[in-house]
């Protein structure tokens, strides 16, 4: 039996129900019988540990007698290797792993359209989703060298724990409320206001502004734009001329979001022409905050495990790439929702599901999360696939789920949350309201070709889910979580299972497609996945590779 790969090691200890730090896994793979190893690390290792540290291999190996080639190691192969590890269906072997046939080049530009020429790619290949992709990674024989120390992300605006909406109306009332007072903060800086009534009792021709949420966009028979926008006093018509520059701007516009007009009104007051539109958006300076040092970030997310289609070979790749030398500074794993396939999600999913007991779905995650180095940290947002309420913002999950994936220790927050990473402000979301979006707007402005164009309109409303009463459900909280109060530096989701990203107004937009590959559902609704992508964000630079595993 050749040398063993870190792939390998991994899955041997996961099958024990153990974690390793990346050089634990290292010296287990270096030593001359890594079965004996294995099993002398894990003797070494105190009663309750779950983590196998390199302290507890190095004990293991300096305590150890010579090995001797011919013997049997307990738990191992004749030659001292480790087993190869019992695995379900589902699972892919460590052969499998090093079936990629070339090893991902240098970094260059992005070959295909729809993505910031400041964002770089993996190579020039590009993906279905109009962005370029690495080619797949070469992990067998890989070394892994050094060790992770990463700081524990900050988290920020979490639901979780502080949920206390119970659907009645005055907590809509509230909620709405509140997004108008933050949004409309945002905008007052460019526009003076004056309260709908106010502008109601003005004489015609008066020059007016006003800040509202949209409640409701028309057609008049003339082929113009009625918007009509409500604050706290009441509703006001603005009338959008079809032949204006600004009339292409009503077709972004979303109900319920927040905007600024300025104009004129006609001369028996009753109506504002008018002249300008403003959103709350990211202003065209904003410099994004860099980490001080060398250091990267997975950014992941749909790994739908319990699914047919879970491509766990592909996984098996990417978490052996992360033991060797090439990802020693990815020291951060970001997942933004969808950990799980789920149960009942969307119909006939039964006939699609290879664990269909929604716990043990996450007890085969977790088996997964396993094979991650130990030294990463992971933090993870619920989806609507996960076992959580679907109404947005979404608390994490529930201390019997924390449980079960425990023994990475992951860092489990809201839907959505802003996340402080190396100094980085990333705002994770999954990304339901995408559909929303990408159905209201025209393709150009938003398309699940190319989602991060979807996310920029998020951006410039300032807001992850804008529309109520569509596609996307809402919970009534104390306060509105889905406004963007702070402009993020990295802007990360998922759900639309589709690889896109680039930058607006600095701030960089990654939809990180997912780890399932095309379902009978995803045929019929003409979903075609980017699977097995993992884009690498430098977080000193914000500069970005996306590496294949597939």
């Amino acid at each position: 039996m050749p040398l063993e790969t870190p792939s390998r090691v991994v899955q041997a200890l996961a099958g024990r129900g153990y974690n390793a730090e990346r050089e634990a896994v290292t010296l287990i793979a270096d030593a001359e019988a890594p079965g004996a190893a294995l099993e002398a690390a894990i003797e070494t290792a105190p009663d309750g540990a779950l983590v196998l540290t390199r302290e507890h291999v190095r004990t293991a190996l300096a305590d150890a007698p010579a090995a001797d080639p011919d013997a049997v190691a307990t738990g191992g192969e004749p030659d001292g290797s480790v087993p190869e590890p019992a695995t379900d269906a589902s699972a892919g072997s460590a052969d499998d792993a090093s079936a990629a046939p070339t090893p991902a080049g240098p970094k260059g530009p992005p070959s295909a359209g729809g993505t910031d020429p400041s964002v770089s790619g993996g190579t020039a290949a590009s993906t279905p989703g109009g962005s370029a992709a690495a080619v797949p990674v070469e992990t067998e024989g890989s070394s892994s060298v050094g060790d992770r120390d990463p700081a524990a992300p900050d988290v920020a605006n979490d639901v979780t724990g502080q949920s206390t909406g119970t659907g009645e109306y005055g907590e809509f009332v509230r909620v709405f409320r509140d997004r108008y007072d933050r949004l409309s903060g945002q905008l007052r800086g460019r526009v003076n206001h004056r309260p709908a009534e106010a502008i109601q009792g003005m004489p015609g021709g008066s020059e007016a502004e006003l800040i509202g949420l949209v409640n409701d966009v028309r057609s008049t028979a003339s082929g113009h734009w009625l918007v009509e926008l409500e604050d706290t006093t009441g509703t006001f018509p603005c009338l959008v001329m079809k032949d204006r520059d600004i009339a292409d701007l009503v077709d972004e516009l979303l109900l319920d979001e927040c905007i600024a007009v300025q104009g004129t009104l006609a001369d028996d007051a009753g109506i504002m022409f008018v002249d300008a539109i403003h959103f709350p958006d990211v202003p065209r300076t904003y410099r994004p905050s860099t980490a001080d040092r060398e250091v990267e970030a997975a950014l992941i997310s749909d790994v739908h495990v319990g699914s047919r289609e879970f491509m766990a070979d592909a996984w098996h790749r990417f978490a052996d790439w992360l033991h060797t030398e090439e990802a020693e500074r990815v020291e951060y794993l970001l997942i933004a929702g969808d950990m799980v396939e789920g149960v009942g999600v969307y119909p006939n999913q039964d006939e699609e599901l290879d664990v269909v007991d929604i716990y043990d779905q996450y007890e085969r995650f977790a088996e997964y999360l396993k094979e991650v180095p130990g030294d990463m940290e992971i933090v993870m947002i619920p989806g609507n696939h996960d076992a959580v309420r679907l109404a947005e913002p979404q608390p994490g999950f529930d201390e019997e789920l924390r449980d079960i994936m425990s023994a990475h220790d992951p860092q489990i927050t809201g839907n959505p949350s802003t996340v402080d990473v190396e100094g980085v402000n990333v705002l994770m979301y999954h990304g339901v309201s995408l559909d929303e979006v990408i159905a209201e707007l025209p393709a150009e402005k938003a398309s699940y070709d190319e989602p991060h164009k979807a996310m920029y309109q998020l951006l410039k409303k300032r807001h992850v889910a804008p529309q109520y009463g569509g596609h996307t459900r809402i919970a009534p909280e104390e306060k509105d979580y889905l406004v963007m109060d702070e402009v993020p530096d990295v802007f990360h989701t998922g759900h639309v299972h589709k690889l896109g990203w680039g930058k607006y107004h600095n701030v960089l937009a990654v939809n990180s497609g997912c780890w399932q590959a095309q379902t009978e559902f995803q045929k019929s609704v003409n979903i075609d996945p980017d699977a097995g992508f993992a884009p690498i964000l430098e977080l000193d630079t914000l500069d970005m590779t996306v590496r294949k595993f597939t």
